[in-house]
């Protein structure tokens, strides 16, 4: 346990900003569920405004440095792959 009033604090500042995080961390996982279902089976328009925000939630994840910038541009290429893919394969 921080002895100091000032450990104290960083101890208060990191647990708050670890919870934030992890709710975020939550949200990209759950809307990356919902996309992978919604490309099984699921009309193309859903599934494209539903990578929209997947993105989104991405791109605001990464600007803040929650997770990686690299991670991000990942998962969003495989997003636009998927999406095209399904797109593609509807026409």
């Amino acid at each position: 346990m921080p002895h100091t009033n000032s450990a104290k604090k960083r101890l208060r500042q990191s647990e708050r900003r670890r919870l934030a995080n992890r709710s975020v961390l939550k949200d990209i996982k759950l809307q990356l569920k919902k996309l992978a279902t919604l490309a099984e089976s699921g009309p193309s328009d859903q599934l494209r405004s539903e990578s929209i925000l997947a993105v989104k939630k991405l791109d605001k994840a990464a600007a803040r440095r929650v997770v990686h910038a690299n991670l991000a541009a990942r998962k969003k290429s495989q997003i636009a792959r998927l999406v095209n893919a399904k797109s593609a394969g509807a026409t």
